[in-house]
């Protein structure tokens, strides 16, 4: 297996930051500092990253119902809670994506770098579905149509987006993008400030139903994915990068 693939299935980072863990010379192989990702590495060669030893972990995936003032880190220098905080799992979890620390909803985390690559790069094209109320009221069709056709933004034009409105404050928009406050920024495009915002959907996974028994997942509450849910959410980013 390649060095980089193995520190992501370590639960180390994603692929692409294990390639640069291993560029930046942080990661050695027996005795000897590796700087090729591409290198061949077994189960029987030790491997450790800024000295300190990896291994293959088991892997999981965790939903979460991110609560207001939580965030979306592995870690955090101010002191304030993190979504790791919220799962009980022994294994060292990292978000797979961030949300902002005022916005709920829906988040996963995991140990599987492979997988939370897959699940947040653009070309893979899975989709995360936001429910928004926003200020002034009544959204126009000339808005709705902007947002399905790409805002321009400060880093430039954002991917089509669908979109609809759910009352007279309320927009749900699905994307497959994930950039800063992308949702929040888009809205204010058009003319509207977002006042509360929550992802209820990541790809196939649906916050009405992510919790035990397919109930509704709680403000606050985790559950481990079982495996046919992972599958599931593995399948919807083949899809997008074109695996049908």
């Amino acid at each position: 297996m390649r060095l980089a693939k193995y520190l992501a299935h370590c639960g180390v980072a994603s692929r692409r930051a294990a390639e640069l863990l291993v560029a930046e010379g942080r990661v050695m192989v027996g005795e000897e500092v590796v700087t090729d990702p591409a290198r061949d590495v077994g189960e029987a060669d030790r491997v450790a990253v800024d000295g300190e030893a990896v291994a293959v972990e088991e892997r999981e995936v965790w939903a979460l119902n991110k609560p207001a003032g939580v965030v979306s880190t592995a870690r955090d220098t101010h002191g304030r809670s993190i979504v790791g905080d919220l799962v009980d799992s022994a294994l060292r979890l990292y978000p797979v994506g961030r949300l902002d620390a005022d916005t709920t909803g829906l988040i996963l985390l995991t140990n599987d770098g492979e997988l939370a690559e897959r699940l947040t790069h653009p070309r893979h094209g899975v989709e995360k579905a936001y429910r928004a109320r926003v200020e002034p009221e009544r959204v126009s069709e000339a808005s709705l149509r902007a947002l399905r056709a790409g805002i321009e933004l400060e880093d430039g034009l954002s991917a089509p987006a669908r979109a609809r409105r759910l009352g007279p404050d309320a927009l749900e928009i699905v994307i497959a993008e994930g950039r800063r406050r992308q949702v929040r920024r888009m809205c204010e495009a058009v003319g509207h400030r977002v006042i509360a915002l929550e992802r209820v959907a990541f790809g196939p996974l649906r916050l009405e139903h992510a919790g035990d028994r397919g109930r509704p997942l709680a403000p606050g509450v985790s559950r481990r994915l079982t495996a046919a849910e992972v599958e599931r959410l593995r399948a919807a980013s083949a899809q997008g990068s074109g695996g049908r």
